[in-house]
């Protein structure tokens, strides 16, 4: 008779969270990347704003590894999101940034 090791127990994550810890709404995201890291630049932009710069309001800095299981913890989570509330539609041909923030049509 073969034995199996035992399987690890899943473990609850414990976050701290400070109380004075407030969300930031964003909807513009660069990422890049090195050999090393990736880098996500989290911005706000407002839709027929002032032009220039979306303003910056969190840089989020991970290792590819990281980076890669946070994709599919993303992947995972929005298809049960979906599963629950119905399909995200993304607008047409174009990208989502361009849908976003062109100018207003006349």
């Amino acid at each position: 008779m073969t034995s199996r090791p035992a399987q690890p127990e899943k473990q609850q994550l414990i976050l701290n969270i400070p109380e004075d810890l407030a969300p930031v709404y964003v909807n513009l995201a660069r990422i890049t990347h090195s050999p090393s890291e990736m880098v996500l630049d989290f911005a706000l932009m407002v839709p027929g704003g002032t032009p220039g710069p979306a303003n910056v309001k969190t840089r989020v800095l991970m290792s590819p590894l990281s980076a890669k299981l946070f994709y599919s913890a993303l992947g995972e989570n929005l298809s049960k999101f979906e599963a629950k509330f119905g399909e995200i539609n993304i607008p047409g041909g174009s990208s989502l940034a361009e849908n976003l923030f062109r100018p207003p049509q006349k």
